[in-house]
């Protein structure tokens, strides 16, 4: 199923995950819960993140309207990343996930051999 395919379903949660399903875009969210950022900001802070993956998840957060990019007409060009209102409703069950790895994390790491 399509991306785009998720916005149009009747289940709330299947919309949802049709803008925060993928592995990295939680986790920009939360990068930029408190803060604004570059792209090399960006970059630097999130590990592992390739800059392919990077650019086209920024992209689709703008899309659907969970993060402002602002460019500044500058020499050299500027352009900074920021949670726009419906992005910063989101803080409070990105806190929470990880909230619930951080009580959860060592079992994981008991478990394993």
């Amino acid at each position: 199923m399509k991306r785009t395919d998720f916005k149009s379903c009747s289940c709330a949660m299947q919309r949802s995950m049709g803008i925060l399903g993928t592995r990295w875009k939680p986790v920009i969210i939360y990068t930029l819960r408190d803060r604004k950022a570059r792209f090399g900001q960006l970059d630097a802070m999130i590990e592992h993140i390739s800059r392919k993956v990077l650019t086209s998840s920024l992209k689709e957060l703008e899309e659907d309207g969970i993060i402002f990019r602002e460019e500044f007409k500058e020499l050299p060009p500027r352009v900074e990343y920021s949670l726009t209102e419906k992005g910063k409703a989101l803080i409070p069950i990105m806190c929470q996930l990880a909230k619930w790895n951080e009580a959860y994390h060592e079992d994981q790491e008991i478990a394993m051999p």
